[in-house]
């Protein structure tokens, strides 16, 4: 048995479950899951019914790497949304939704036999970012976030003992579950220390698609852009349709970035078997080829975070996040109760 398992954290699911051992909620009461990130909107009838027409692809096998048009159609949307140009043969690479690939990608990158890894993540943060590092046997350090800037990460906080070892850094933004963009000044920072201390930057930007304001957030590929970065060197950019398009059930998105580091993470796919079945790439092209259904989408959670936040503001601390769909509340001191005994009374009374 892999030693390195026994590292692991339950996962937060077990722990939720473990959590609300013996709490009876009312049964009168309809349940409302908080549990999850998950989309609650509709998936559009044009991606179902272009997945069920295409089933007949089922009897092949598929190609790791992917239908040049579906790698041609990820290449067309990142020019369309980041303005920026990828080339669809070596720098783009379909991906069966990003939690496989963001696990999978410390797996590639990680050179276990150097003194010390370090695999640096941003904290609270989404749990495959700790497995894939203690998996990979790196060590994961925990950048904090800031409250006072909007849940910013604080990433002067991370020693340069730590950088010097650190060959792996998980970068989430628009964050989950904080909602925060990363600006063009932390993507220079970080590009610096890449550049110093020879790490690979993993950015995670599932949420990219829902915000608030008229400017979309600003991507990790379009922050290297516009430093003059347009090798997008030790940097993979990771997203998914999940929820831009309502379809987490699908498992598809894609990474992009630099063309040595998708080469790399080609081999190891093509051994760990990430390939993306037929019908699902018939799908996914016809997805990222449509934004009508993006825009409704993103109004219908306009109309949401309109309606709740000042249900709330009387007696949650809750502020609009930059951007994706959590509303990251901090519990009143008043209460007296920790986030855990809080969601316990919460499903409890409310279920």
């Amino acid at each position: 048995m892999n030693p390195l398992l026994q590292r692991l954290q339950p996962y937060p699911f077990e722990r939720l479950r473990q959590l609300f051992s013996g709490v009876i909620p009312p049964g009168q009461l309809r349940p409302i899951s908080l549990g999850m990130g998950e989309p609650r909107h509709p998936t559009p009838p044009f991606i179902t019914q272009i997945l069920v027409s295409n089933l007949t692809g089922l009897s092949s096998y598929p190609a790791t790497a992917g239908e040049i048009r579906l790698r041609e159609a990820f290449s067309a949307w990142l020019a369309k949304r980041y303005r920026v140009q990828l080339d669809p043969l070596t720098q783009v690479l379909p991906i069966n939704g990003s939690r496989e690939a963001l696990f999978a990608i410390a797996q590639t990158v990680v050179d276990a036999s150097r003194p010390e890894p370090v695999v640096v993540c941003p904290n609270p943060f989404y749990q495959i970012y700790e497995g894939a590092a203690l998996l990979a046997g790196a060590t994961p350090w925990y950048a904090p976030s800031d409250p006072a800037r909007n849940f910013a990460v604080d990433w002067d906080s991370v020693p340069v003992d730590v950088w010097r070892r650190t060959q792996l850094l998980y970068v989430c933004s628009p964050g989950n579950p904080t909602g925060a963009v990363m600006p063009l000044a932390e993507w220079k920072k970080l590009f610096a220390l890449s550049d110093a201390h020879g790490f690979v930057i993993a950015s995670d930007e599932c949420y990219s698609e829902i915000y608030f304001q008229g400017d979309p957030p600003l991507g990790g590929l379009e922050a290297a852009a516009q430093l003059g970065r347009s090798d997008f060197r030790r940097l993979l950019a990771f997203t998914s349709l999940s929820k831009r398009s309502n379809v987490p059930g699908l498992r598809s998105g894609f990474v992009a970035g630099d063309a040595a580091l998708i080469k790399a993470f080609l081999l190891y796919r093509t051994y760990h078997g990430g390939a993306m079945s037929p019908p699902v790439q018939a799908a996914s092209i016809a997805a990222w080829g449509d934004e009508d259904h993006v825009v409704a989408n993103r109004q219908m959670y306009r109309e949401k975070f309109a309606a709740v936040t000042p249900l709330l503001a009387p007696v949650l601390d809750v502020a609009l996040p930059d951007a994706g769909f959590y509303l990251w509340a901090r519990l009143p001191d008043a209460l007296g109760l920790s986030d855990t005994q809080f969601a316990r009374e919460l499903q409890a009374q409310y279920n």
